[in-house]
């Protein structure tokens, strides 16, 4: 069988990031659902592989569509400690139920348990010394606080 000579992909995990936002900005209902423009005013990035600051500048652009599914949509920069500027691209899902959803739109905290909010992202930089993430895939799992996102980033390798 094809399938018992190839290596499964192993996660890693690579860091954790704490995205600050601003409020949201409704742009009203789109032709897929409900639009929203959530500015990222900063936060921070800690991980064994990585540590830095995000820098405030970014968004993420949401769709939410009628069943309460959110498709995150989000760009955005790192600056870690020594210096490097890493982009952030990072889409993925968030869903759970009516209850949970409208709870987090209030700004209550939810635990992660209760909902789904997976992502993948790709990070890319022109900085030599981290320019092996730019070749690399990551997927992440996350949660929604009032003001911040909290993301835990794993590199598949």
């Amino acid at each position: 069988m094809l399938l018992s000579i190839i290596t499964p992909p192993v996660l890693e995990p690579f860091c954790e990031l704490a995205v600050e936002l601003s409020d949201a900005i409704e742009l009203g209902e789109g032709l897929a659902g409900q639009r929203r423009i959530i500015p990222i005013m900063g936060g921070s990035v800690r991980g064994d592989h990585i540590n830095g600051d995000i820098l405030s500048i970014g968004a993420d652009w949401q769709t939410v569509y009628r069943d309460g599914t959110a498709y995150l949509d989000t760009r955005y920069c790192m600056r870690t400690d020594d210096g490097a500027v890493i982009e952030i691209i990072n889409t993925g899902y968030r869903h759970g139920s009516p209850e949970v959803l409208a709870a987090i739109a209030r700004g209550e905290d939810v635990s992660r348990n209760d909902y789904y909010m997976r992502t993948h992202a790709r990070l890319e930089t022109g900085d030599d010394r981290y320019r092996w993430i730019s070749n690399m895939l990551f997927v992440g799992s996350g949660g929604r606080k009032k003001s911040r996102v909290e993301i835990a980033l794993f590199v598949i390798t």
